[in-house]
């Protein structure tokens, strides 16, 4: 009777102890690495990065556009965007021009 009460005593409290801590842990974990855990918004946050540097280089390339486009427009239409367009689509060169050939590989 006297080994059982021990015993009672020395489990009970062992058990409380052990599934507690087992939640504990589990809840730990789960902030870290569960679906909205630290590790988680770090990842989001490196993509969030990596979208606005995309943004950014795709708004740049829109306002380039947007000034080739609006040099040629007819109020006041630039001769060389012109000149360079035109040679571009017909694949064309005059005979008194110098072509320089670039390497591709650059």
């Amino acid at each position: 009777m006297v080994v059982r009460k021990r015993l009672r005593a020395v489990l009970i409290p062992f058990l409380i102890y052990a599934v507690s801590g087992s939640a504990a842990a589990y809840f730990v974990w789960s902030a870290q690495n569960g679906p909205r855990g630290l590790k988680t918004k770090a990842e989001y946050k490196r993509l969030a990065d990596e979208l606005k540097t995309e943004l950014a280089e795709v708004r740049a390339d829109k306002d380039r556009w947007k000034l080739r486009v609006q040099l040629l427009s007819p109020p006041a239409i630039d001769r060389d965007i012109l000149d360079e367009e035109a040679r571009a689509l017909l694949n064309k060169v005059d005979r008194r021009d110098v072509v320089v050939f670039l390497d591709a590989r650059r």
